[in-house]
């Protein structure tokens, strides 16, 4: 049974397919630009699944069997040739880092002060971090940590930040974020603790949901204590699927729909991030991250490897990780830099590989899609304005180097801006051109399978939504307002939407 099924999918994807590459192929004939804005534009038929819905990476769309491994597979219009350059990605991503020296000398170089051994303990499974499933001392937070900042102190940093140089200003003995691990012969910098306080929100029927309000401390500082101004920010390990689709849309379009005025005066007013691109020398459009404060995925994960594993990049070169002018000690430990590598503690072509593992990690197959049910929650989503921010579809650039990638419809439910959230999701803590109110709108692709890979159902930068309800119960501010309406759905709406959701 379960055989028939996948191929009466495989036949339906096969269809799409064919259907999809016709409407493309006749958009980049005649007014493509028009075309495309027909395309894109959020449906209005709830009767049945719109033509291309089947497959939220276009023709790089997943089509396996659903289990952990769901999130693992490569962009299927790959070709078998750079099929070798993903599995050879996929080791870097998998390689567990030592400290240095050691005999392997093509993966030593660990921290000295790091948050984890590798790129996969946080992004298990290429999916989504929770919190500590205890709490200090009991257990760590491998796939999550604490981003660490200060004010800017003097005209200098401020110009930095105004210049977009800089994000942010870093705390000056413990760096951008907080290491609890730490090799042979040094400590780690302290520990996070969290406590919650739970309080109840009603539905208009009079059901009862507790929310879980997180407050973030650390304890055990080991390098003296922290600037008096300090800024902290929790951080969950978000999915690594479509990366490389979301870096191939156009900065014209994303940009489309930003309103940081409000003109329009929907209460929507999204806003793009403005941040430094290291390799290109320039601002840039900012896209990845909770904050959207990587214009990349290239410097997203050469800042990732540098202050999570302490390992230096082409990009971002100093062997010694996040270790501050203030920890002399961790700055003098023998590195895992050679000749070779041209000091570096993995090699440019590494780098690339790695690079290219993360921008073609493919994107599940919708499920159920003429699902009365789901038909029902699309529509439930649509009404209440979460399109506003969670804009549907795009259609990536043309890219003659990238063909996974190029001129795909993709569905990823995200406008990739920054929107504020209220003060319930606030950090205080702004990022780059980001207020501590604001955060970049989450993409929804893969979210209905977080429990078969990830083995948990926890959403939002630090995990407190312990479910989907709850995530969309935290949201505020500009969101408010679709909020309210759910909070006035009868119980069979809430599932119905759910039911939708779960279909991502």
């Amino acid at each position: 049974m379960q055989n028939t099924i996948f191929r009466l999918k495989l036949l339906a994807f096969l269809i799409t397919a064919i259907l999809a590459s016709d409407i493309l192929t006749f958009a980049s004939t005649k007014s493509e630009e028009k075309r495309v804005a027909v395309i894109v534009k959020p449906t209005r038929d709830f009767s049945k699944p719109v033509t291309y819905e089947l497959r939220p990476a276009g023709a790089a769309t997943v089509f396996k069997y659903l289990n952990q491994n769901s999130f693992s597979h490569s962009s299927a219009n790959m070709s078998f040739e750079r099929e070798l350059d993903f599995k050879v990605g996929n080791g870097f991503f998998r390689r567990i880092w030592v400290s240095a020296p050691a005999s392997t000398k093509s993966a030593d170089g660990l921290g000295p002060l790091f948050n984890a051994r590798s790129c996969q303990s946080c992004h298990l499974k290429d999916g989504r971090g929770h919190t500590p499933l205890g709490n200090w001392p009991v257990d760590d937070a491998v796939s999550m940590f604490l981003r660490l900042s200060i004010p800017p102190q003097n005209e200098k940093q401020r110009r930095l930040i105004e210049k977009h140089r800089l994000n942010v200003i870093p705390e000056p003995t413990y760096g951008g974020q907080l290491q609890d691990l730490s090799i042979q012969g040094h400590e780690g910098e302290g520990k996070m603790k969290i406590e919650y306080q739970e309080f109840p929100v009603k539905f208009s029927d009079g059901t009862v949901v507790f929310l879980r309000k997180p407050t973030y401390f650390v304890v055990d500082w080991k390098y003296g204590p922290p600037h008096p101004e300090l800024q902290i920010s929790p951080r969950i390990a978000p999915p690594m699927i479509g990366l490389g689709m979301l870096e191939a849309i156009s900065q014209r379009d994303i940009l489309a729909n930003a309103d940081p005025e409000d003109i329009n005066n929907d209460g929507i007013s999204g806003k793009a991030n403005q941040v430094w691109d290291i390799r290109e020398d320039k601002v840039s459009l900012g896209r990845f991250g909770w904050k959207a404060g990587e214009p990349n995925i290239r410097q997203q994960s050469s800042k990732a490897f540098n202050k999570d594993v302490g390992i230096s990049t082409p990009l971002v070169n100093t062997p010694w990780g996040d270790c501050s002018p203030k920890q002399q000690k961790c700055r003098n430990v023998p590195h895992g830099s050679t000749l070779a590598q041209k000091n570096l503690e993995i090699s440019t072509e590494a780098m690339n590989k790695l690079v290219f593992y993360s921008r073609n990690l493919g994107v599940p197959a919708r499920r159920d899609i003429d699902d009365t049910q789901v038909l029902a929650g699309k529509k439930l989503f649509y009404d209440t304005g979460c399109v506003n921010c969670h804009r549907p579809k795009f259609v990536t650039k043309r890219l003659a180097n990238q063909p996974e990638q190029s001129f795909q419809l993709i569905w990823p439910y995200s406008d990739l801006l920054l929107h504020d959230m209220g003060e319930g999701l606030a950090d205080h803590r702004p990022e780059g051109m980001a207020t501590g109110n604001e955060w970049r709108t989450a993409p929804l692709w893969g979210i209905g399978l977080t429990k078969t890979v990830s083995g948990h159902t926890q959403f939002l930068h630090d995990g407190r939504a312990r479910n989907l309800m709850e995530a969309i119960l935290w949201h505020g501010g500009e969101a408010e307002f679709a909020k309210q309406k759910v909070l006035k759905f009868s119980s069979q709406k809430r599932n119905t939407l759910l039911t939708f959701l779960n279909s991502l």
